[in-house]
C-alpha cells in the first residue's frame, strides 16, 4: 500500500513539474484557442458584407458604377442574295469609330453614409469631342443599298439615372435630338441614340462632334477608347484615387490636393478595327476600358481581417513569454489561467473591429493593444507577483501588437518583415534560454538567465 501511495506521489509530481506535459498542453490550448479566432473571423467578414450591402443600396439609390462607350455610327446595309431561285434581303449593320475622342472631365467625390458604413458616389461633368472620318467603304458583294437615311450614333451610359442634363449633341454646326434607348444591344446595353441628318451629303468628309453631359455614379468611372486616337484627362479632388482597367495613365499627378490624370490610347494599343460589319465587337470594347476607381482607403474591415491572420503567431509569442516567465520565476501558471489570457488576445481583434467601425484604425488599434495589454499584465501581476518580469511581460507584449502593426502598414512587405521579425524572436529565445537546464529545472537558472539577458526574456 506505501508503495502504491509513493508510485502515485511521483506520478503527481512528474505530472505537476513535467516540462514536455506543460508544452504539450499549452500547444492543446493554443489549438483550441483557433476555434473563437475563428469565430471571430468570421464576425468580420460578415460585418464586411453588410459593409458591401450598403455600398449596393446606396449606389442602387444614387447610380451605379459609370462606363462611358462610343459614341459609335451605325450604317445599315442592304445586302441581296439568291437562295433557291429566290431573292433573299439581309440587313447588315456596319460600325463606325470617331477618328478622334477627347474627353475632360471633373469628379466631385461624395461620402453618403448608410448607417455607420460610408459610400463613396460622385458628380462628373464630362466635355467630349471629336471628329468622325466619312470617308468609308463597305463590303461590296451583293450589296444592294446603303441606307444612309436610317444611320444613327450610339452613346453608352452603364446607368441612365445618372444623366443630370439634357444632351445637347452637335454634328457639325448642327444641334441633333438625343433619345433614351440603344438600338445596338449587341454591344452597348444601355444607352441614348441620335439620328444624324444627310449623311449621304456628308460622305468623303471630316465631322466634327461634341456634347456635354453631367454624370452621377458610384465609386467606378471607366471609358471605352473607341477613338483612332483617345485622350481622356481627368481631374478630381480625391486623393486616394485608384486606376484601372487595360490602360494607366500616360501622366498622372496624386496628392493630398486630389489627382489629375491623362490616359492617351492609340487604335494600334487595342484589339479591335476603326470600322466592321455584322460580328459583335462587344468583348474585345469590354476589354479594352479603363478609368479611375474612388477608392475609399479607410476600408478597416481588410485591415482587421489581415490582422486576425497574425492571431496565431500573438497567441503563441504570448504563451511563449509566459512559459519561460513561469520557467524562470518558479510560479506554476495553471492552464486555466493560460485559456483566460488567450481569450483576452482573442477579444483583441473584437474590440478592435468595434471601435474602428466608429473611429479611425490606427486610433482603434492603440486603444486595443493598450486595453487588452493593460487587462494581460493586472492578471499577470497576481499570477506572478514579480514586478520586474510583470515590466517584461508588458514590454514583450507591446513589442508583439507594435510588431504586427508594422507589418499591417507595410502590406507589399508584410511577408518580408513578418519572417525577419519571426526569425529574430526565435533567436532571441535561444539566446536567452540556452544555460537554462530543462532536464534539472530545480537549479538556479532564474538569476543565471536573467543575469544573462539583462533582465530581457
Amino acid at each position: 500500500m506505501e508503495n502504491e501511495n509513493n508510485l502515485f506521489e511521483k506520478m503527481s509530481n512528474w505530472l505537476k513539474n513535467s516540462v514536455m506535459l506543460k508544452l504539450l498542453t499549452i500547444t492543446i490550448l493554443m489549438l483550441l484557442l483557433l476555434i473563437p479566432s475563428a469565430m471571430i473571423n468570421e464576425v468580420i467578414t460578415d460585418r464586411q458584407i453588410l459593409q458591401q450591402e450598403a455600398i449596393a443600396e446606396v449606389s442602387s439609390k444614387w447610380a451605379e458604377s459609370q462606363e462611358i462607350n462610343g459614341p459609335i455610327l451605325t450604317i445599315p446595309l442592304l445586302y441581296e442574295y439568291e437562295k433557291d431561285e429566290e431573292m433573299i434581303e439581309s440587313i447588315v449593320y456596319h460600325y463606325v469609330l470617331p477618328e478622334k475622342l477627347n474627353i475632360n472631365g471633373n469628379i466631385q467625390p461624395k461620402i453618403l453614409n448608410r448607417g455607420i458604413y460610408e459610400v463613396v458616389v460622385y458628380d462628373s461633368d464630362l466635355k467630349v469631342n471629336g471628329t468622325f472620318n466619312m470617308d468609308l467603304s463597305f463590303d461590296e458583294n451583293h450589296l444592294k443599298e446603303i441606307q444612309y437615311e436610317k444611320a444613327f450614333l450610339t452613346i453608352g451610359f452603364s446607368d441612365l439615372r445618372g444623366i443630370g442634363n439634357n444632351i445637347n449633341f452637335k454634328w457639325g454646326e448642327e444641334s441633333l435630338k438625343v433619345e433614351s434607348g440603344s438600338k445596338i444591344t449587341d454591344l452597348i446595353n444601355s444607352g441614348i441614340t441620335i439620328y444624324p441628318k444627310d449623311i449621304n451629303r456628308q460622305k468623303d468628309k471630316n465631322i466634327d462632334f461634341n456634347f456635354s453631359v453631367a454624370l452621377q455614379g458610384s465609386q467606378d468611372l471607366t471609358f471605352i477608347p473607341v477613338g483612332g486616337t483617345t485622350q481622356v484627362n481627368l481631374q478630381s479632388e480625391w486623393s486616394s484615387p485608384s486606376f484601372k482597367g487595360n490602360f494607366l495613365p500616360k501622366n498622372r499627378e496624386v496628392n493630398d490636393a486630389g489627382f489629375n490624370a491623362v490616359w492617351n490610347v492609340l487604335e494600334l494599343n487595342r484589339n479591335y478595327p476603326q470600322s466592321w460589319s455584322g460580328r459583335s465587337m462587344k468583348d474585345k470594347l469590354d476589354a479594352s476600358a479603363f478609368g479611375v476607381n474612388l477608392l475609399n482607403e479607410v476600408d478597416d474591415y481588410k485591415k482587421a481581417q489581415r490582422s486576425a491572420k497574425y492571431s496565431v503567431m500573438t497567441i503563441a509569442l504570448t504563451f511563449l513569454v509566459f512559459f519561460l516567465v513561469e520557467v524562470i520565476n518558479k510560479k506554476r501558471i495553471h492552464p486555466f489561467q493560460y485559456i483566460l489570457v488567450g481569450l483576452a488576445l482573442c477579444l483583441f481583434y473584437i474590440l478592435l473591429v468595434s471601435i474602428s467601425e466608429h473611429s479611425n484604425f490606427n486610433l482603434a488599434y492603440v486603444i486595443s493593444t493598450f486595453a487588452i495589454v493593460g487587462m494581460i499584465s493586472f492578471y499577470a501581476l497576481y499570477i506572478i507577483k514579480a514586478r520586474k518580469l510583470i515590466i517584461i511581460l508588458i514590454m514583450a507584449l507591446i513589442g508583439i501588437y507594435g510588431f504586427v502593426y508594422v507589418t499591417l502598414q507595410l502590406a507589399d512587405y508584410s511577408l518580408l518583415i513578418g519572417s525577419l521579425g519571426l526569425v529574430i524572436i526565435l533567436g532571441l529565445t535561444m539566446y536567452f534560454t540556452r544555460k537554462i537546464d530543462w532536464y534539472n529545472l530545480k537549479s538556479d537558472s532564474k538569476e543565471a538567465v536573467i543575469e544573462e539577458g539583462k533582465g530581457v526574456v
